[in-house]
């Protein structure tokens, strides 16, 4: 996982900048506008409306009549956007992400505690319907206890930044949030993220056929190990040539060995921050060979009816 706390992260999404033109101001009018409005603005053309409510900083980069522009032009062939994710930054912005009823444009708009729109961004989106019907075979519970937030997870790269890559696509990164936040204390510690150290169990039924239980967590919280990106890891055969990939477990915490065959629920070791991870988390995805790089992601069926993605709560 990337990026995850607000103050590591600079949420100004000035992707639609363009060369300078009118650099003119325009100021909020009315009632403010709240975020779940922001699409149903956008898609009726008012973009007055809309841009009034986005921060200085963002109009001394955009115009409204670059903004007016680019809206017409996106807009064309939507009939409606629909919100796919909440996703909280402390108590200090909101991300909000909608697709069109196609799902082939999506946007992201920021907001403020005040509802000021820190960020926008608006992007054609790439789908891959074959491998987007295509879901396991076997059912999966969810490799934890408790209730954990979805930060990454679902079929666009808006919700889900591991889509693009066709080896971990439909993976899932899993934190413990409390009123908006990972971690309580100094976010430099491992010991202050309320994942670090909880239970990383089995998904379901099968047999260990990978792991490494040997690589330090990073220290301090934000630096990453690219050279071992999962960390310390175990990756469990379902058959069906579906291979359960679990990473970033605390340092030689796992308690299970190549071999073994494991139950849903089993405890195979403690979540850590091991590998190419910005904080404490649980990475969980699903794919067609234990080759880590090679293999193709799956889709995973989860014992629940609906689908999850970036922003729920589960447990």
């Amino acid at each position: 996982m990337k990026g995850f706390k607000f103050s590591f992260i600079l949420i100004v999404f000035l992707t639609m900048i363009l060369s300078a033109c009118n650099k003119e101001e325009v100021e909020q009018t009315g009632e403010p506008m709240e975020p779940e409005e922001l699409s149903t603005n956008f898609l009726n053309g008012d973009y007055e409306k809309v841009y009034g409510e986005t921060s200085k900083e963002f109009q001394k980069e955009v115009s409204l009549e670059q903004f007016r522009e680019l809206g017409e032009d996106f807009n064309q062939d939507v009939s409606t956007y629909e919100l796919q994710s909440e996703l909280p930054y402390g108590e200090e912005a909101t991300q909000y992400v909608w697709t069109d009823d196609s799902g082939s444009k999506g946007m992201i708009a920021v907001f403020d505690e005040n509802n000021i729109i820190q960020g926008l961004q608006i992007m054609p989106l790439t789908k891959y319907p074959d491998t987007d019907d295509t879901y396991t075979e076997t059912i999966f519970d969810f490799p934890f206890d408790d209730q954990w937030f979805v930060f990454w997870g679902g079929a666009n790269s808006l919700v889900n930044y591991h889509y693009e890559y066709e080896n971990q696509r439909y993976a899932y990164d899993f934190v413990v949030m409390d009123d908006n936040s990972s971690f309580e204390g100094d976010p430099s510690l491992n010991e202050s993220y309320y994942a670090y150290g909880k239970d990383y169990l089995a998904p379901a039924d099968g047999t260990v056929v990978g792991v490494e239980n040997d690589v330090k967590d990073n220290e301090p919280v934000g630096t990453m190990n690219e050279d071992q990106p999962m960390g310390n890891y175990v990756i469990l055969d379902h058959g069906n040539e579906e291979y359960s990939y679990l990473a970033h477990f605390k340092f030689q915490s796992i308690e299970v060995k190549e071999g073994d065959k494991v139950k849903k629920g089993d405890l195979l070791g403690l979540v850590g921050n091991s590998g190419n991870s910005s904080e404490p988390h649980i990475h969980f995805h699903v794919a067609n060979s234990m080759d880590p790089i090679a293999s193709k992601s799956i889709r995973i069926t989860f014992d629940q009816k609906d689908e999850v993605i970036q922003g729920d709560t589960v447990k």
